[in-house]
């Protein structure tokens, strides 16, 4: 065990340590998803799966509580693996290294996993408890969240019993959740034709990279860099007057995250080679003057490449920086009902180039669903306008929220019990599987809360320590709070 699993409480602690042990990045949970069942078969519990390999465990009620309205804890298994470049770390195979940082924990050169890590530790560390009191009991920890809800999506009705959801995933202590952003994926495709490589060109690698990334929701409002628009923008600037071809772009790992690094493979001709350098030198200072108070690492540079068999065809580079350089990114409008949320965002999040084409991944999140449908009919028109194909898939809902929701005003007041202050009641631009889980379940009554949380999905992910205990005390309060059933 790690440093963390003597922080208290400890018996969540101990959880998470086990759990950052074991890899569990989004599509390969099992190893993780077969060492929880083997916990809560060892504790006597009933455990069930589904078709999508959703996990179900169930526990009896703490005796004389059984009248009481019937809980599910939910978590999902499933972490993002983002590391820094000079991290060597197989995420399938090696564990998470956590440390204490100060006030925080962290991870060594990797996403920490904290999202949705700690919500799922707390979970599990209410059914190993033989002092916590509640009711009848259920954990759902869903599968494949972060890059698809393929969990939340196959979750069937009359799998869960329980009337009142308390979800776990969200990362602000002293805010509780009442309603998401629902989103849909984009995907611009542009095909490309190859020429050879033009006479008496060198080839370079530009790198653009030593941004902070972060999650395409909880940060999108924080100015971020995007390395993909960021590294196109100068492409599309001096392209045409550098006498540059492109071979390959590519940057971003998830449609979810915001994209830290890009490169672009090109070539030129030899006696343009010190102009880009020089070029690239300037665009670093401007991008620095631009985005300094936020970006304080970002680095551009060139290397030497070895000179590729073949080049894009003039027209089909020039469609294809015309679609990076206007699609949309960022914030697209603020939300009115809601101060000082954002309602409609796009994240161009990943592109990847093949032999004849290229592919830029987007995640369009919004709280209303014209808003989602309006940044849809953007990215539409820039790839009609560019004779680009253009697709959505993986929709999933917002969760609206319930002004009459009886948990929620039992958060409120068990809060105000404890710390004598009222939480803020809050909706999230990130998506949470609430959303989803109120198809097959219309009349569950659902919030989400959790500990504090800095930069999800990136290497900078960190989890502020005294949260994490009073997240476990308001967990404990409001399962000892839940009332009995009519």
């Amino acid at each position: 065990m790690s440093e963390i699993s003597q922080l208290s409480p400890q018996p969540v602690w101990q959880f998470f340590d086990q759990i950052c042990s074991i890899p569990h990045p989004s599509k390969y949970e099992e190893q993780l998803a077969q060492h929880i069942i083997q916990f809560a078969q060892g504790e006597g519990l009933e455990v069930r799966r589904d078709d999508v390999g959703n996990v179900f465990i169930k526990k009896p009620a703490t005796p004389g509580m059984e009248d009481r309205k019937g809980v599910v804890l939910q978590a999902h298994i499933d972490m993002v693996p983002q590391k820094n470049e000079d991290t060597d770390h197989d995420f399938l195979q090696d564990p998470i290294l956590p440390f204490i940082d100060g006030e925080w924990v962290t991870a060594k050169g990797t996403t920490l996993g904290a999202d949705n890590g700690m919500g799922m530790a707390a979970c599990l560390a209410v059914l190993a408890a033989k002092d916590v009191e509640h009711g009848p009991l259920e954990v759902l920890l869903t599968i494949d969240e972060e890059a698809g809800m393929t969990g939340a999506f196959g979750l069937k009705e009359g799998w869960l019993e329980g009337d009142i959801l308390l979800n776990t995933d969200s990362e602000q202590e002293g805010e509780v959740y009442m309603g998401c952003a629902g989103g849909v994926d984009g995907s611009i495709t542009v095909e490309v034709v190859r020429d050879g490589v033009p006479a008496e060109h060198q080839a370079v690698k530009m790198v653009l990279k030593g941004l902070k990334g972060g999650h395409s929701g909880c940060d999108i409002h924080t100015g971020r860099g995007n390395a993909n628009k960021l590294l196109g923008r100068f492409l599309f600037a001096h392209a045409e007057e550098l006498g540059l071809r492109l071979s390959s772009f590519t940057g971003g790992s998830l449609r979810n995250a915001i994209p830290r690094e890009a490169n672009a493979v090109v070539t030129l001709p030899a006696a343009n080679v010190d102009k880009l350098n020089s070029l690239f030198t300037h665009y670093q200072a401007v991008l620095s003057a631009e985005l300094g108070r936020v970006e304080t690492d970002i680095a551009l540079f060139t290397e030497q490449a070895e000179l590729p068999a073949n080049v894009f065809a003039a027209a089909d580079q020039t469609r294809l920086l015309a679609v990076l350089n206007a699609c949309p990114n960022g914030v697209i409008r603020m939300s009115d009902d809601i101060a000082g949320v954002v309602e409609t965002s796009l994240n161009v999040g990943v592109i990847t180039t093949e032999e004849d084409k290229v592919t830029i991944l987007c995640l369009i999140r919004s709280l209303i669903d014209s808003g989602r449908s309006n940044v849809e009919g953007m990215l539409k028109a820039i790839a009609n306008l560019a004779g680009a194909q253009c697709e959505f898939s993986g929709a999933y809902p917002g969760w609206k929220p319930d002004a009459d929701s009886e948990v929620m005003k039992l958060f409120r007041e068990t809060y105000n019990d404890i710390y004598g202050r009222t939480p803020n009641i809050m909706v999230i631009h990130a998506g949470l599987e609430c959303g989803l889980f109120k198809e097959p379940y219309p009349n569950m009554d659902m919030i989400s809360f959790g500990p504090t949380i800095k930069f999800p999905h990136s290497p900078d992910e960190k989890i502020q320590i005294e949260t994490v205990a009073l997240f476990w005390e308001q967990m404990v309060a409001i399962l000892k709070n839940i009332p009995v059933k009519a």
